[in-house]
């Protein structure tokens, strides 16, 4: 199982990842955009989850993997699942880390700002973040990791690129590493469309079983 490759777009990624236990890619796809009929890539995805998660979705059994991706309360139910999670991010076109950590942090802050949650604490978890991603390079083939560890409410962020070594830091703020999970896995709100209907049926069909 672990030597299955899964190509999302041009770009091998493992079918299963080991953290603290085995997690299946049950999801991907890419982000991009659309300038005059022309698309451009920006990063592939793949979103490897503990199987375990299925027994947090129950209720959604029956729905069809379509509806799901478009039910927010099915994404909600997703990100408050106490399970294991790992993203795994390859960069497709070229930036600078600096201008990744700005999107991130924007769409992070205005969503906590949303709820009311967007307090000093936050501020700081969020810089610290930022400062991260400051004099990075995200090459082509670069990897983002986001690891959220089932027993507690953090993200691991690693980054790794050619010739160097992997560089971490960690989210210890609850609400800024909910907003993180929200940003990639967040239904409507979701950075990449095609990511979360890819996952919304592999789930679908996993709960269906």
């Amino acid at each position: 199982m672990g030597s299955e490759i899964v190509m999302v777009d041009e770009f091998p990624f493992p079918s299963e990842v080991t953290a603290s236990k085995p997690l299946h890619l049950l999801g991907h796809g890419i982000t991009d955009i659309e300038i005059h009929f022309l698309q451009i890539k920006f990063t592939a995805i793949g979103i490897y989850l503990d199987s375990d998660v299925v027994n947090h979705l129950q209720s959604f059994k029956g729905t069809t993997g379509a509806e799901l991706a478009e039910d927010d309360s099915f994404s909600d139910a997703l990100i408050q699942a106490p399970v294991e999670k790992f993203f795994r991010i390859v960069v497709i076109k070229e930036i600078k880390g600096s201008q990744y950590g700005v999107q991130l942090e924007s769409a992070v802050r205005d969503r906590l700002a949303a709820e009311d949650k967007y307090e000093e604490e936050e501020e700081e978890a969020l810089e610290k973040l930022l400062e991260f991603f400051q004099g990075k390079f995200f090459k082509k083939n670069s990897v983002l990791t986001y690891h959220f560890p089932a027993s507690s409410k953090t993200a691991e962020v690693g980054f790794i690129t050619e010739g160097k070594e992997e560089a971490k830091t960690k989210v210890e703020n609850g609400n800024v590493v909910e907003m993180l999970q929200t940003w990639y896995l967040g239904g409507s709100r979701a950075v990449s469309p095609t990511t979360m209907a890819s996952l919304a049926n592999g789930l679908a069909d996993l709960i269906s079983q």
